[in-house]
């Protein structure tokens, strides 16, 4: 009795050191559990689909109390918000209220889940801005914490700290989606708390994504439970994928070399360092990939169908495709809910601005240097006098400064610390570039290209440094590979008029500029890999010295004669890299006809292919389960 006794505590209880992750057996086992007692009630209680969903509602906050333990009050409050403010609207809407008191409703609880994500999230950071700007030394303090210490009359509770809980940038983003859709009537209110409260916790994609809409996935809330053949094996697949992506992928590469290198960059030499950057791209990408394949697979097999996240993101060829590709559950939620808002591609807002200004005027006021006060106050003079002198152009403008805060703040959703918003604005200024850069004629573009590398040039001879050498020689490739594939194309020395899956007809071309674009990603990682600790100071102060590092050791003098043996040394990890890259960018047509041939084989062979694929996982578990980056956020 005493070991059933331990057992169930051991069951029920929250261990901080052993959450449900997708890639540990406990998950598993949770979720075996959890799928008998679901198709006994989709069987039993047919057309009662509210039945279904209280238990998964149910099942959901168990699943989230085990990975955050009473973090899970913080998700009810958060479901008890967005269920009684939507029933509000809809009931004064039906009323023919005035539409000023739906959107006081609206505002006031969009604006009360974003006060909660930025107790939570972002306390640290801003206090660390106004004691920098004003020289104070006012200390974060856990009111909460206290609080729930004084009401239980214990000390429980660290009131000292205020700890992150796990995947609230992602409930709060779908919760503040549902508010809106229903606030503009695209949905009506889901029909009861059961219902809305399965909606905002669904298990699977609830601390990592995707961002599930409400006007995608309440509609499935009242559709009774259908699991065809081919959708069971569409969904194995997903799990299988992502299980190899997320521990033969990610996990290998970070453990056997990423890792190290971004620890100490200064003890590995500048091939090492330039690949670890590479390779982290191809890490990050299988991790939270990896995690949606396998959110999805698990959706699926209960009969919810998730949205896609990502889209072969590396195929893109400029930065603003990536950003259709990658998260793009978070990109059209930024789309839908802050683009649009500031004013998209129509024209600025006060907000825009707002949002532009004010992020470099903290820039500057932080970094208390001359030189950077300097820059900022040119870029801001350019921006002015672009916007005044160039009446024509300010709607054009406009659209990229929207585009540019859009980034911004998804660079800040990403994490509380100036390292994710210079992460933000690298990709912002990236997609800047490139809508002006796709509206020049080919003459502007010689001009600049050249204009590139002689300034690159003098600017080396006048600052020679390995940081100087390191963006000469990236400018001087980037700037005369670019000219060399404009006059090929020009003479048409290569033709292809078969579209590829990029868009675009010419080989050539497709492949410089997605090794581009691939090349510039992964720099902009350098500040989204580094220092992601969550106190911001310490989070900027260890990414900013392990970005001037890396990029200091890559621009160093290279000893070629050095690479053959690291290749030799790193054989597993760059094959597993150069495999991983080759399957990223084969044709989407062929990853289908793969998927619907396992969906479609026999479950006999099925199952010895499920086998087979476990048994190969195994092999490259490690000792220590990374957990996934995403959790973070």
């Amino acid at each position: 009795m005493n070991d059933i006794f331990t057992f169930l505590t051991d069951l029920f209880s929250f261990d901080q050191s052993h959450p449900l992750l997708f890639t540990q057996f406990n998950f598993w086992a949770f979720f075996l559990l959890v799928f008998i007692p679901f198709c006994v009630i989709v069987n039993k209680y047919q057309g009662r689909q509210t039945v279904r969903n209280a238990y998964l509602f149910l099942v959901s906050l168990f699943f989230y109390y085990k990975t955050s333990g009473l973090f899970v009050l913080l998700l009810i409050l958060s479901t008890l918000i967005g269920y009684v403010t939507g029933i509000r609207m809809d009931s004064l809407a039906d009323k023919g209220a005035r539409n000023g008191r739906r959107k006081a409703w609206m505002l006031g609880a969009v604006m009360i889940n974003l006060a909660v994500l930025f107790y939570f999230k972002y306390a640290y950071f801003f206090t660390d801005i106004y004691n920098t700007i004003f020289n104070t030394d006012y200390v974060v303090i856990n009111h909460l914490g206290r609080f729930a210490n004084h009401f239980t009359a214990t000390a429980r509770f660290n009131a000292e700290t205020i700890l992150l809980p796990v995947g609230i940038s992602f409930f709060t983003f779908q919760n503040i989606s549902y508010i809106v859709d229903v606030y503009k009537q695209k949905i009506r209110h889901a029909g009861n708390i059961l219902d809305f409260g399965f909606y905002t916790t669904f298990f699977p994609q609830l601390v990592a994504g995707p961002i599930i809409r409400a006007d995608q996935f309440i509609p499935q809330l009242y559709k009774p439970y259908f699991l065809g053949r081919r959708q069971f094996g569409i969904a194995m697949f997903w799990i299988l994928n992502g299980l190899m992506k997320k521990i033969i992928l990610s996990d290998y590469l970070a453990v056997s070399f990423v890792d190290r290198v971004f620890d100490n960059p200064t003890l590995y030499t500048p091939f090492e360092n330039l690949s670890a950057l590479l390779v982290y791209s191809l890490q990050v990408y299988a991790d939270f990939s990896g995690y949606t394949d396998i959110a999805i697979g698990v959706a699926m097999l209960m009969g919810f169908y998730l949205p896609k996240n990502f889209n072969s993101p590396y195929k893109s060829t400029n930065p603003a495709g990536f950003w259709k590709r990658w998260h793009m559950s978070l990109s059209n939620w930024l789309k839908d809910y802050l683009y649009i808002p500031l004013g998209g591609n129509r024209n600025g807002s006060l907000g825009s601005y707002l949002i532009l200004g004010g992020a470099l005027v903290a820039v500057a006021l932080m970094a208390k240097t001359t030189w950077v006060s300097l820059v900022v106050s040119s870029v801001i003079a350019i921006l002015m006098a672009i916007y005044i002198f160039f009446p024509g152009h300010r709607k054009t403008f406009a659209t990229n400064i929207n585009n540019f805060d859009t980034m911004l703040v998804g660079g800040l959703w990403h994490g509380a610390s100036f390292n994710f918003i210079t992460w933000g604005a690298l990709n912002g200024a990236g997609i800047f570039v490139y809508k002006y850069w796709k509206k020049w004629g080919n003459t502007i573009r010689y001009i600049v290209l050249s204009s590139i590398f002689v300034l690159l040039f003098l600017a080396r001879m006048i600052w020679p440094s390995p940081a100087m050498n390191l963006f000469f020689y990236w400018g001087a490739i980037f700037a005369i590979g670019t000219i060399v594939v404009m006059l090929i194309c020009k003479l048409n020395i290569i033709r292809n008029d078969r579209k590829s899956d990029t868009g675009q007809g010419n080989p050539l071309k497709m492949v410089w500029n997605i090794a581009m674009t691939f090349l510039f990603i992964s720099f902009t990682r350098l500040f989204f890999r580094s220092g992601s600790n969550l106190n911001p100071a310490e989070a900027n102060e260890v990414a900013w010295r392990t970005a001037r590092e890396m990029v200091n050791m890559i621009g160093s003098p290279w000893k070629f004669e050095h690479i053959p043996a690291i290749l030799d040394n790193y054989a597993n990890v760059f094959i597993l890299f150069v495999v991983g890259m080759i399957i990223h960018w084969l044709p989407e047509h062929f990853k289908r006809r793969y998927r619907l041939w396992f969906a479609t084989m026999p479950l006999w062979l099925m199952t010895l292919a499920t086998v087979a694929a476990v048994f190969i996982i195994y092999q490259f578990i490690t000792a220590d389960l990374q957990p996934f980056i995403y959790f973070q956020f």
